[in-house]
């Protein structure tokens, strides 16, 4: 008599619900919170200073175009004269990784070591939060005119002289270079044309500035009398 084989129970495999990450998740976790959620929970939760090393670790699951809008933003806020020196090389090397194509965003140990103290950071993402909501609601994946690897390699270029005009010196020079690097950074969250180019007119202009700066100082140094 043939006896029918006992069925194989079988196995349920759930599904883990949606979890808000935080700043410890590991960098494999899926962190779908808007950028702007990101920076807030951070300043929310800041109990000591905030590396740069914490910042990147909290954005290890995302583009490089969101550890590059955390960087313009932070040269937005209203620093001691000279910071920009240190502030502006983030976005040096970060747009520098971007034209050599590497695949996730780096940071030497002596800027991961570099922080912000809650109250400043808090600062940061009191100015730059609002803003960061505002584009939300209006960027969308729209009119992209790059392959992927190509768009951000172009826009790597772009951003890396923009960084170059934070880094130097010059009076007055670092906020629009910078908030065009913010700008082209959210278009490149969502690959928005429309943002894009809204962001790379800013940054011609802003460098269209510097260089009429530049001109007009060395002409006034040619014409003095010692010279």
């Amino acid at each position: 008599m043939n006896q029918k084989p006992h069925p194989t129970p079988s196995r349920e495999i759930s599904t883990p619900a949606t979890e808000t990450a935080g700043p410890d998740q590991p960098s494999g976790f899926s962190d779908s919170r808007p950028l702007s959620q990101v920076f807030e929970d951070l300043a929310e939760n800041a109990k000591g200073p905030i590396s740069f090393g914490q910042i990147e670790q909290a954005l290890s699951d995302r583009s490089f175009a969101a550890v590059l809008t955390f960087f313009a933003l932070v040269n937005l806020l209203p620093l001691p004269p000279g910071t920009g020196i240190l502030t502006g090389i983030p976005l040096v090397l970060i747009s520098a990784q971007m034209v050599l194509g590497f695949e996730t965003p780096w940071l030497p140990r002596f800027l991961r070591e570099r922080s912000l103290t809650p109250e400043r950071f808090r600062q940061l993402s009191q100015r730059g939060v609002p803003w960061l909501k505002r584009i939300e609601r209006f960027i969308q994946p729209r009119m992209w005119p790059f392959a992927r690897r190509h768009g951000d390699r172009w826009l790597g270029l772009l951003t890396l002289i923009l960084g170059l005009a934070v880094v130097f010196p010059i009076p007055l020079s670092n906020w629009l270079p910078a908030l065009a690097t913010a700008i082209i950074g959210a278009a490149l969250t969502e690959r928005d044309g429309i943002l894009m180019v809204i962001g790379i007119l800013i940054g011609l202009i802003s460098l269209g500035i510097i260089a009429a700066v530049l001109f007009t100082a060395g002409t006034l140094i040619t014409k003095l009398p010692f010279l």
